[in-house]
């Protein structure tokens, strides 16, 4: 139904014409006639003001009933066009919840990737430093560059500070240091092989660590916080005591483990063989220097 049928209607009163009576003759009569006559017209007058103002207030109405009508229709519009955007913020929301939670799955396993891009990273370098050690301690047959070899190998590989390398002797004689850094001799003495730790770990065959070395201790020649043996088959020909790592290392690394195994089979192994080289060769000079004494 249209906004204009809405409204209410008021009907128009018809104005009744009259036609003028004759006067009658009495005078009295027609002052009464004259006077309804006035009366009358003055009620149709206002009959038709009336109406008037009606039909004023009715159109104002009507326009005023339509203005409402339009805006419910409108109100109406704007209410879907809400729920509209209301229903696009959601499902934005929920992708950008989405898009969240995958850049947190992403950003996790770039993490995960890198850590073990690292890992892969440090293997690779301690596989690198244990063949460089292990073609080190085999490139040459003189004893004395074996033990500068092995001594580097302890300086830059593990990072000890103060070691010494030392081989068995005969029962009772104790051990024979060979190599020694960051020590004096006074500060060594004499190691006994039947003494506190480097009696144990000659008679096991097992290394001996300590998960943490204070650099502020005292330094104990027979209990070395971590020591080495150098075996060759089942039999120790010697060991490494190490008594104080470099300032930055706190503690053993796992391929440090790896390098003192390394150090307890390759080192001993070239350790022997340039020395039965080296003693071989002096006794070859010997005797071909007394072939020639002969022969001259």
């Amino acid at each position: 139904m249209r906004a204009k049928d809405r409204g209410p209607r008021v009907g128009i009163p018809l104005v009744v014409t009259m036609k003028d009576e004759k006067p009658k003759s009495s005078p009295e009569g027609g002052e009464a006639v004259q006077a309804r006559r006035r009366e009358f017209l003055q009620i149709i007058k206002r009959s038709a003001e009336f109406t008037e103002e009606v039909l004023k207030e009715n159109e104002r109405l009507r326009f005023r009933f339509a203005e409402l009508d339009s805006r419910t229709h409108t109100s109406g519009d704007d209410g879907g066009l809400v729920r509209e955007l209301m229903e696009k913020v959601r499902r934005l929301e929920e992708e950008r919840e989405a898009l969240t939670r995958r850049f947190k799955e992403v950003e996790a396993e770039n993490k995960d990737f890198a850590s073990r891009y690292l890992q892969i990273e440090n293997e690779n370098n301690n596989l690198l430093n244990i063949y460089v050690a292990s073609y080190q301690l085999h490139s040459t047959l003189d004893f004395q560059e074996v033990l500068q070899i092995i001594t580097e190998i302890i300086l830059n590989f593990v990072g000890a500070e103060c070691f010494a390398v030392g081989l068995v002797q005969e029962a009772g004689q104790g051990l024979r240091i060979l190599a020694l850094e960051g020590l004096e001799r006074e500060q060594i003495g004499v190691i006994k092989a039947e003494d506190g730790v480097v009696g144990k770990v000659l008679k096991s065959g097992e290394p001996h660590f300590e998960s943490t070395v204070d650099a502020g201790k005292e330094i104990d020649a027979a209990k070395p916080p971590i020591c080495v043996p150098l075996r060759i088959k089942d039999q120790t020909i010697g060991v490494i005591l190490i008594y104080r790592f470099l300032q930055q290392k706190k503690q053993l690394a796992p391929v440090d483990h790896e390098l003192f195994t390394l150090l307890a089979g390759h080192a001993a192994t070239a350790i022997f063989a340039s020395k039965l080289y080296t003693d071989s060769k002096r006794k070859l000079n010997t005797i071909q220097g007394f072939l020639d004494l002969m022969t001259s």
